[in-house]
């Protein structure tokens, strides 16, 4: 068996709720997850000699710390085998950004390696385990975009508007750990609905209730904490701010906005005059990751 490759999706959370501290230290969140059609790309390569590396790396970030290492490593325990693979990472979606991308490439990492070593343990036993790795592993692992709860696991298929996004990333790497630490952050909203945003009964061939309109009535409850630590994220949201109201996705810094079709021009000339380190993107979103459609054979 030769190399294959794999999509490693992007994600945005459309908001983010911190309803409180846990007592383990975590938090209870709920967010509502979407998917970019913006990615890596992962090959997987098997080895004689039974190891799991990861080719092409950093080779200043250990193994250990390598979400797409440690997610292969944990599968092999799981399954009880001695297989070998080497991973090359086509890096796409920006480190430290909220846009999920090491979750992704160990969701990727779990569900290309149970197809290819033949385990069939099943999406649910492969989201268990990507549990372990990290709250944002099961949403990448089951694939469809979701109402999420607890802390951020308990996961609710929805079906949302697939709009075109305009996607800014400034050169500033944020911690996740630093803002849910951060004193001045808000813990104590009060839990919403989900039938207050979306109703769970659209059928499959409905666009889903507007993005604009669920922003309207949403918060990021980390935006305040990293604009104002981190003032190029605040310079992000006015740069986006000509196209209606934008959001940071997660800790930051990454901020988006939905685009409106006669914005669609504006958008990519936008992306044109950014600052030397910016990184900038419009995608859309998609509710059905393309990983999943990999593992089916679409």
């Amino acid at each position: 068996m030769g190399e294959e490759s794999w999509p490693a999706p992007a994600k945005i959370n459309l908001f983010l709720h911190v309803l409180g501290r846990r007592a383990d230290g975590y938090h209870d969140l709920q967010t509502l997850f979407q998917f970019l059609d913006l990615g890596d790309e992962i090959a997987f390569t098997p080895n004689r000699e039974g190891r799991v590396r990861r080719i092409g790396a950093d080779p200043g970030w250990p193994d250990d710390r390598d979400l797409a290492v440690r997610a292969a490593s944990l599968l092999r325990e799981a399954a009880g085998v001695r297989r070998g693979v080497d991973i090359a990472i086509s890096k796409r979606v920006p480190a430290g950004s909220g846009l999920g991308g090491g979750s992704s490439d160990a969701a990727t990492t779990l569900v290309a390696l149970d197809r290819l070593w033949d385990l069939e343990l099943g999406i649910e036993r492969l989201a268990e385990l990507g549990r372990r790795l990290g709250a944002d592993v099961p949403v990448f692992v089951r694939g469809q975009a979701a109402w999420a709860e607890g802390v951020g696991d308990r996961l609710h298929p929805v079906i949302l508007e697939e709009p075109r996004y305009v996607l800014l990333v400034p050169p500033c790497r944020v911690s996740t750990a630093e803002i849910f630490s951060a004193p001045a952050l808000t813990r104590h909203r009060a839990p919403v609905k989900m039938s207050d945003f979306i109703s769970d009964g659209w059928p499959e061939n409905a666009r889903g209730p507007s993005i604009r309109s669920l922003l309207e009535r949403s918060v990021n409850d980390c935006e305040a904490v990293t604009r104002k630590r981190y003032p190029q994220v605040e310079g992000a949201m006015e740069r986006l701010a000509r196209f209606g109201r934008p959001r940071m996705t997660g800790t930051g810094g990454a901020v988006f906005v939905p685009l409106a079709d006669v914005d669609a021009e504006e958008g990519k000339n936008l992306l044109l005059r950014l600052p030397a380190g910016w990184q900038g993107f419009v995608c859309r979103g998609v509710n059905r990751s393309p990983l999943i459609a990999r593992a089916g054979g679409e």
